[in-house]
């Protein structure tokens, strides 16, 4: 991976959907100017998912993605399909591909209502359009009965590649501030510290995502970003010579932090920051709640977006249970999982705790916080619960008006627990 490129994660994701053979891979390669995913006539070549990132002025940076046909059979096709299906969580726009010769059928019909009723913006696209007379005319047929943009494709041909570019452009948003971090919290000039351990769990000759792009949100709003570790973090701010606006830590320095940052500074954490950047800072907010009300016996599950090499004191398998268990007092039991598949069954968790979802997209993201929600479970990310477990939570978000709000709507009745 380029560390300067665009991270996954903060890409525009537009995936391609539709029934086997209808010419999916084809699509991506005309879209991309490469040969990204093979082309067979051979139904299911498609097994993984195939990513390509790329630059779609002025949408920016995007990610295509190539799926496996959805009326795959047999045991492989199923896992096709489950591998499918995990990509539409994180979809931003659908382009969904039928063959001119069927056109609409009821496998595309089912598709098409079932994108729309998670929200996710859909573009028809009408390929092999050399293969049938007028294919224009009967898109923008199917396009005004469906209510769906409809484009006329030849992969073959490479015609209606620039229809279908100018579609998805005006499909979805592309204003700047859906890439803000900070940025509407500082103004010009100002001075953010930021507070970056090194450790052994710091990857070598690099800074970890978060911090990456929160340097690059402070620097895109003409502020002073400083970056300096836990230990010397009194000494910077001595030195500084005026109070910065705010000062950023990683979550697991939290503690010390907060005590060497002055109390009229606005402290929070790179976590918190993407709690409300990917996901719903005050659901999470109000996860934390669930925290003390956590018995002898319950699950816990523990979720990270990726998967790395784990040390001694790795944050998710180490540290966050070993905290959990001396705040409640409790015998808990600790599950995890890690990587883009999500547990489909939530049921029998008393909490989740989630990663601050640097690998996510916004929509992947919103979606595992609506599915744990969905099976009546309180969700927390690791920022959020850290500050919590050291006592300095209502520091931690009292930049957030709302999320301070949900913290303390969400308090118990007195009396009730």
């Amino acid at each position: 991976m380029n560390p300067n490129a665009t991270p996954r994660g903060e890409r525009i994701h537009i995936a391609i959907f539709g029934r086997s053979n209808v010419g999916k891979s084809s699509v991506i390669n005309v879209l991309t100017g490469q040969e990204i995913a093979v082309v067979s006539p051979v139904k299911g070549t498609t097994t993984d998912p195939v990513y390509k990132a790329m630059e779609l002025l002025p949408l920016g940076p995007v990610v295509l993605i190539d799926t496996a046909g959805l009326d795959d059979e047999g045991m492989l096709g199923e896992l096709r399909k489950q591998k499918t299906r995990e990509i539409v969580s994180r979809t931003d726009l659908a382009l969904l591909v039928a063959d001119a010769a069927t056109g609409a059928d009821d496998f595309f019909l089912e598709l098409l209502a079932e994108l729309r009723a998670k929200g996710i913006p859909v573009i028809a696209v009408i390929n092999k359009s050399d293969t049938v007379p007028n294919t224009g005319e009967i898109a923008a047929g199917m396009g005004e009965k469906l209510g769906v943009k409809c484009v006329a494709f030849s992969a073959m041909e490479g015609s209606g590649v620039n229809d279908l570019k100018q579609a998805i452009i005006a499909a979805l948003p592309h204003d700047e501030e859906r890439f803000r971090i900070v940025g509407d919290l500082i103004s010009p000039g100002d001075f953010v510290v930021l507070v970056v351990p090194i450790d052994k769990a710091a990857p070598k000759g690099r800074l970890i995502l978060p911090q990456q792009q929160t340097i690059r949100d402070i620097l895109e709003s003409d502020a002073i970003a400083i970056v300096t570790k836990e230990h010397e973090l009194k000494a910077t701010l001595d030195r500084l010579g005026r109070k910065p606006r705010l000062v950023i830590t990683d979550s697991q320095v939290f503690l010390k932090v907060a005590a060497d940052t002055p109390k009229e500074v606005p402290l929070t954490s790179f976590s918190i920051l993407f709690a409300r950047h990917k996901g719903d800072l005050n659901e999470l907010v109000k996860g934390a709640r669930a925290i003390e009300n956590l018995q002898d016996g319950d699950s816990v599950l523990i979720a990270e977006a990726c998967t790395h090499h784990q040390q001694s004191d790795d944050i998710g398998t180490v540290k966050i249970p070993r905290w959990l268990r001396q705040v409640t007092g409790k015998q808990l039991h600790i599950d995890h999982a890690s990587g883009y598949s999500y547990p489909p069954d939530l049921n029998s968790y008393a909490l989740v705790v989630h990663c601050g979802a640097c690998m996510l997209n916004r929509r992947a993201m919103q979606h595992r916080i609506g599915e744990t929600l969905g099976a009546g479970v309180p969700i927390v990310n690791y920022g959020v619960l850290i500050a919590y477990v050291h006592g300095i939570f209502p520091r931690a978000i009292e930049l957030f008006p709302s999320a301070v709000m949900a913290w303390e709507e969400s308090a118990p009745t007195p009396g009730c627990r």
